[in-house]
């Protein structure tokens, strides 16, 4: 079992530094939605599946991410308050990779 310490930073401008689980097959939205970091309902709204954005966020650290998919790609072309360092938070998973990702969530639109 291997957690791996990140920073989320939430709508309200808090950092929260935490461990997640790299061993639950969890991804980052998930990872916010279980240490309640934006208001029941305001997050992963599709469950998931890249085709909301509500798990927007913005990278903030240096840490390589898996390459963005066509899914999370033509979502964000339609997402709002998108910036060249948005990802979908559904599309990160917690790997042992991912230590030290740093990552800001975007307003809610």
């Amino acid at each position: 079992m291997v957690d791996i310490n990140i920073k989320i930073t939430d709508r309200e401008g808090t950092q929260h530094s935490i461990l997640a689980p790299t061993d639950m097959a969890m991804n980052l939205m998930e990872v916010v939605k279980s240490y309640e970091l934006a208001p029941e309902g305001t997050i992963g709204v599709c469950g998931g599946m890249a085709m909301c954005a509500s798990c927007q966020c913005y990278v903030l650290s240096e840490t390589e991410l898996p390459e963005m998919g066509d899914d999370e790609e033509a979502m964000l072309s339609e997402a709002f308050d998108v910036k060249k360092n948005s990802r979908l938070g559904c599309q990160i998973q917690m790997t042992p990779e991912m230590e030290g990702l740093e990552v800001e969530l975007a307003p809610e639109s």
